[in-house]
């Protein structure tokens, strides 16, 4: 049976967070020698290359396998040193990775709402929610708020609710590019406001409303709430989620292109299965507040 040894995993952690061996020999106070041997020992026992000596250094696919289990270790040894009153320091940051909009409307409050007595921090990473799971995979992450129903192997998935969101547009912009009323042709030729090339939602929404992909010119902006303002502006219409727009629809700022017709994204919160009490009282906070937050 392949055995690593405690120590080999910190230091294959120090050595793909740090990025070479000689930055993660000096986090470790070893020499770069004792780093480089360590890592050829794990490759040794795992019979095949675990790190790519690139700039920085890169996981491989059975690095990144590996990667996973040292971050569940560590955070297993800082949850007993913090059980055991023996924690001399904070932990490591608990990395996670979330979607722009959950960021932007709930998922902060849901940080916050983590007892503060257990001193946890966090590391939040943005990523679609279609694409989050494959941080999970990688081992870069411990948890997701995801698009994702199927559970990555080593981890549970819950739901958490759905995202309502909003085709919106300036009155300007509606008078300017739909004078007669919304048509599909009039729909077709309107300007529209993208998140990023990855970003699929107003795609989606065209081609469920027109039947066709979308042709439209398209503005990119990859910030939430520029987004939203920008869509304010007049740029383009865009789907925006209900924290952003209802405000603006009450108040005749923004208009819907199409009303009645939502677009619903489901979520659901990925951790990794480990008996963590960080992990745990990570996962009561997320829910609590989407419950709360999400319809």
């Amino acid at each position: 049976m392949m055995e690593f040894q405690f120590g080999h995993l910190r230091t294959f952690l120090a050595v793909v967070e740090a990025g070479t061996f000689e930055a993660a020999a000096a986090r470790l106070h070893v020499t770069p020698s004792a780093v480089s041997q360590r890592i050829k020992a794990m490759e040794q026992a795992a019979g095949q290359v675990l790190v790519r000596r690139t700039a920085p250094i890169q996981p491989t696919p059975a690095g990144k396998t590996v990667l996973r289990l040292a971050r569940q270790v560590r955070q297993l040894e800082q949850d007993a040193a913090v059980e055991l009153g023996t924690a001399a320091r904070p932990g490591h940051p608990i990395p996670v990775v979330v979607n722009a909009d959950s960021l932007a409307t709930w998922f902060v409050d849901a940080l916050a709402a983590v007892p503060p007595e257990l001193g946890l921090t966090f590391e939040v990473f943005r990523e679609d929610e279609q694409h989050s799971a494959a941080l999970l995979r990688s081992g870069d992450v411990m948890a997701a708020v995801t698009a994702t129903p199927g559970a990555v192997q080593g981890c549970s998935v819950t739901p958490l609710g759905s995202m309502t969101y909003r085709a919106v547009a300036a009155p300007a912009f509606m008078t300017r590019w739909f004078p007669n009323g919304f048509s599909a042709r009039a729909f077709a030729a309107a300007p529209v406001v993208q998140f990023d090339r990855t970003d699929t939602q107003q795609s989606n929404f065209f081609t469920a409303v027109a039947g066709t992909p979308i042709g439209g010119p398209q503005t990119f902006i990859p910030d939430t709430l520029e987004f939203a303002h920008a869509v304010r502006a007049g740029l383009g219409w865009g789907l925006l989620p209900d924290a952003h727009c209802l405000d603006d629809l009450r108040a005749g700022r923004l208009v819907e292109l199409v009303p009645g017709r939502r677009s619903e994204v489901p979520l659901f919160w990925q951790r990794w299965k480990l008996a963590s009490p960080a992990l745990d009282a990570l996962t009561l906070a997320v829910h609590a507040t989407a419950a709360a937050a999400l319809g």
